[in-house]
């Protein structure tokens, strides 16, 4: 009936059905299964489930009693449909909104209930503790990604030069022994609680000589690759996980063992916050160490002159997400031209995929409709991907972030260190919390509406003077708060110790 109902147009009234017959079910799998399928046909229409806790803990319980049967691999098969329930898609990364980071102690609640799930993120540290950094020699630093090394070029270049460093990089995606381990979500849980023997020793095998060598393995980004170097004991080697954003909407922190991390790097306090409120246990006894330490940008390239007419041109940079809000970026366009038609939009960066689901699909619609009946007029222009950004910041004299959630933002900052007048919306998914846009960037920076925007803008733009001083004022504070010669110093302290630095 509820396939017939979603047929008909109707999957709201078919969710509701198979709920209503889940919450009535006799038997923990039966009810399971009735939950999930609700959550799925609402999920298949790019909503996000109104039961959806409900759903996973549903599952979760059907995962505890098969782990209290002692069925490891059917515990953590029904633990790995959990994870994909609760932190599927459209309900974190493709809306403008996510239960998670509205309630994070609420929505991971059945979680840290699970019997499974406790013994997948149990601590099982490691037979001797992290050595400090070698005095008699340089430090061996080991550099870890899963085919994203998007945020490492500086940071890895500053080390390969660093007198007091050796440096490897690791890309666990491109080595042909470790490609075929590192993945698999039920398969490195299975071997958390004690299965998967023969793939723990593979692991052991192949990760044993880097972790060997390495004085500090730094792994970027809080996900599969940080999940897979704490499958084995590091021996003496210090460990440390870079967590950016979206991490922080999935499953990953919730099963990785942080007793084999030593430091966790958070790019932004926020969401940090956001972070250790949904894993307490970060902040429990014999968890990591945290840190907030910003992204590493070389901000002085964009110091270029602007184009004569970049004043009333207004950039966004990254548009091919949801969370990004360009529809917003619109809205602010549509106001200013009220005022006065010079004011054009710039938008930069690939669009996005449409293909991704159901929900990126309705709002890709929705903004291609919004841009058709400006196009034309030529009140907003598409540049598409670009490698060379200093060059496209070039036309912009206003940067805009209208994002509903971002770990840093560095297009957003570039474009302030470019000498645009920065326009930053108070990101919505941390906005009214102790940490968030407001305390990130100066306040004179962060606006709440379109209508805040708009009027910021008119009033730094108002004239050729007004606009160059606030611009600079912009760059001056970028360039000092945020470029690679200001956050270096962070990492040389986090990874370096009592190490000599490079000579400034």
């Amino acid at each position: 009936m509820s396939s017939a109902l979603a047929r008909a147009g109707a999957p709201t009234a078919g969710a509701l059905l198979l709920g209503s017959l889940g919450r009535r079910a006799g038997g923990r799998r039966r009810k399971a299964d009735l939950l999930a399928e609700a959550a799925r046909l609402e999920l298949s229409y790019g909503r996000t489930p109104r039961r959806l806790v409900d759903a996973y803990a549903a599952e979760l319980a059907c995962a505890d009693s098969l782990h209290k049967q002692g069925d490891k691999k059917a515990a953590t098969a029904s633990l790995a449909k959990a994870l994909m329930l609760a932190f599927h898609r459209v309900p974190h990364l493709d809306g403008l909104s996510s239960p998670l980071a509205e309630d994070p102690q609420g929505f991971t609640a059945p979680l840290h209930r699970s019997r499974v799930l406790r013994a997948t993120a149990a601590p099982r540290g490691r037979a001797t503790p992290a050595a400090p950094p070698p005095a008699d020699r340089p430090l061996r630093l080991l550099i870890v990604n899963r085919s994203n090394a998007n945020f490492l070029p500086l940071i890895t270049a500053y080390y390969e030069q660093h007198p007091d460093v050796e440096v490897r990089t690791l890309d666990l995606a491109a080595d042909p022994e470790l490609a075929p381990l590192a993945k698999g979500l039920q398969r490195m849980m299975e071997r958390s609680v004690g299965g998967q023997v023969p793939y723990g020793r593979k692991i052991e095998q192949a990760l044993r000589p880097h972790l060997d060598w390495a004085d500090t393995v730094f792994v970027d980004w809080c996900t599969v690759a940080a999940a897979f170097v704490t499958l084995v004991d590091p021996g003496t080697t210090r460990v440390v996980v870079r967590l950016h954003s979206f991490e922080a909407l999935s499953y990953w922190p919730h099963i990785i063992d942080f007793s084999r991390v030593d430091d966790l790097v958070f790019v932004g306090a926020h969401v940090r916050d956001l972070v250790t409120a949904a894993v307490p246990r970060l902040q429990g006894e014999g968890g990591p160490h945290l840190h907030v330490i910003h992204n590493a940008m070389d901000l002085p390239v964009f110091r270029r002159p602007k184009h004569p007419d970049a004043r009333f041109t207004l950039a966004l940079v990254g548009i091919g997400q949801v969370a990004k809000d360009p529809r917003w970026a619109v809205e602010v366009l549509r106001l200013l031209r009220r005022h006065d038609d010079r004011y054009r939009l710039l938008l930069v960066g690939s669009g996005m995929n449409p293909e991704t689901g159901p929900a990126v699909r309705a709002y890709h619609e929705r903004l291609e409709r919004d841009l058709a009946r400006l196009e034309p007029s030529g009140a907003v222009r598409r540049t598409g991907h670009t490698d060379d950004m200093p060059t496209a910041l070039q036309e912009a004299g206003v940067i805009l972030s209208t994002s509903v959630r971002e770990s840093f933002h560095c297009g957003f900052v570039e474009g302030a260190a470019s000498g645009a007048v920065p326009v930053v919306r108070d990101w919505p998914f941390f906005a009214g919390r102790p940490q968030g846009a407001r305390t990130l960037f100066p306040p004179e920076w962060v606006v709440g509406t379109p209508e805040e925007a708009a009027r910021r803008i008119l009033a730094t733009t108002a004239t050729e003077e007004t606009w160059l001083k606030a611009g600079q004022a912009a760059a001056e504070h970028a360039l000092s708060a945020w470029d690679w010669t200001v956050v270096r110093d962070d990492f040389d302290r986090l990874l370096l110790g009592g190490h000599r630095k490079v000579q400034q």
